[in-house]
């Protein structure tokens, strides 16, 4: 079995991340989040500071577009990153890290791509899109990133039916509660693969 050492990129509360660093305490999977980057000092970063992984804010607003890439290189590095995930990351990775780190960079999204992907298509505005259509089903869906927003090859998805009165929010929430079980699901596929 292969353990990863990993770097989680996220943008916000970061609960994704959370539920993996759970996964990985409790032993449901071997790799460990060594270190995580977030685009802005975002509230996601507490939870792994308090368990001493190491974290950074990497922005691109005062940095030239090689101090930024740089800057990534340089811990993903210095911390024997072999795995990525992002974990409601809002930002497009440097197509130099996709490149130096294909197949081994994860994304989860909110809805059954290759549906509801693409640009602009995160949080609320997903699960709008996805009631507002008529859809039966949604879930969650991991898959590998590649250099086109949610189009990389699908690892897992879950399906849940959508119900008659389904609200935007209340379908978040249930997809959301999905996303922090098959995550470390898919982690875990990776580890008992055959290298």
């Amino acid at each position: 079995m292969k353990s990863y050492n990993i770097a989680a990129y996220i943008s916000g509360s970061g609960s994704n991340l959370k539920s993996i660093i759970d996964s990985s305490l409790n032993g449901n999977i071997s790799s460990k989040v060594r270190l995580v980057i977030a685009n802005r000092d975002v509230s996601g970063l507490d939870y792994p500071r308090s368990l001493g992984i190491d974290t950074a804010v990497i922005s691109r607003d005062n940095l030239s577009r090689d101090e930024f890439l740089d800057a990534q290189l340089d811990l993903l590095n210095r911390h024997k990153i072999n795995l990525i995930i992002l974990a409601g990351y809002l930002k497009k990775l440097p197509p130099e890290i996709v490149r130096k780190f294909n197949n081994r960079i994860l994304n989860i999204h909110p809805a059954l791509l290759p549906k509801f992907g693409g640009k602009g298509m995160h949080g609320m505005n997903v699960h709008r899109a996805v009631i507002e259509s008529g859809e039966i089903f949604s879930g969650p869906t991991v898959h590998f990133v590649d250099e086109i927003y949610d189009n990389g090859r699908i690892l897992l998805q879950q399906k849940i039916e959508i119900g008659p009165d389904e609200t935007p929010e209340n379908l978040q929430k249930r997809v959301l509660e999905i996303e922090h079980r098959i995550y470390s699901e898919a982690i875990k596929i990776l580890e008992d693969r055959e290298e």
